[in-house]
């Protein structure tokens, strides 16, 4: 069974260390808030100027002036900050963020990502993404393998406007987890639940390395 944007989440949260300052940004990534792992202390940062971010709020109990950078109500943990977007984008560009979780259209091969424009539909512009893919450590995007019609969306190069080059070295997808290799190559660490390798690589039209005893995920 493919991974639900839920499931998706769950798995990247996994990844979080203790004693880290996250980035979530807009869409699945949002999530990964709801799933940080028991035991693991870490700072989630909104763009929008935010330290401290919390889980969703339960219905009935949102505050409207509490959002996060995609205007989602969000809850803050005690001790949390709230600052203007220069101070967010200045902590940003220190390069004072550990890791940023992106979601995207499209990855490459070589760990190019395009996640802010499709020509010819109006956009508001490209917000943070170019800064935070310049400027973190460590980057890892949750995203779904393919598009409606059923079209990879892991490519040998990205065909939409790039955001930033070489460098992404982590997707997590409905159907697997990767790592982006030095020399290229989507390197399949995990699969989902009952996906089979094969299913895998049809919907992986960039360069696929896996041999067949892959594991699956566990929850």
């Amino acid at each position: 069974m493919a991974l639900s944007k839920e499931q998706i989440a769950q798995r990247i949260a996994k990844e979080i260390k203790n004693n880290s300052y996250v980035n979530l940004g807009i869409g699945i990534p949002t999530l990964v808030a709801n799933y940080i792992p028991e035991g693991v202390n870490v700072v989630l940062q909104s763009e929008n100027g935010l330290l401290g971010m919390g889980p969703f709020p339960f219905e009935g109990s949102e505050d409207p002036d509490l959002i996060n950078a995609g205007k989602q109500t969000i809850t803050t943990l005690p001790g949390s900050a709230v600052f203007d977007s220069a101070l967010s984008f200045g902590m940003i560009r220190a390069q004072k963020v550990d890791l940023t979780i992106l979601g995207a259209m499209e990855v490459s091969e070589n760990g190019d990502i395009a996640n802010w424009k499709i020509p010819g539909k109006m956009v508001k512009g490209m917000g943070g993404a170019m800064d935070l893919v310049a400027s973190a450590k460590n980057i890892i995007v949750a995203m779904q393998q393919v598009n409606k019609s059923g079209e990879s969306k892991l490519l040998p190069e990205c065909t939409l406007p790039l955001t930033g080059v070489k460098c992404i070295k982590k997707i997590v997808t409905e159907l697997g987890v990767y790592e982006i290799l030095p020399e290229g190559g989507f390197q399949l660490l995990e699969r989902a639940p009952g996906v089979s390798v094969d299913e895998i690589r049809t919907a992986t039209a960039g360069k696929l390395i896996a041999d067949e005893n892959i594991p699956e995920m566990v929850f």
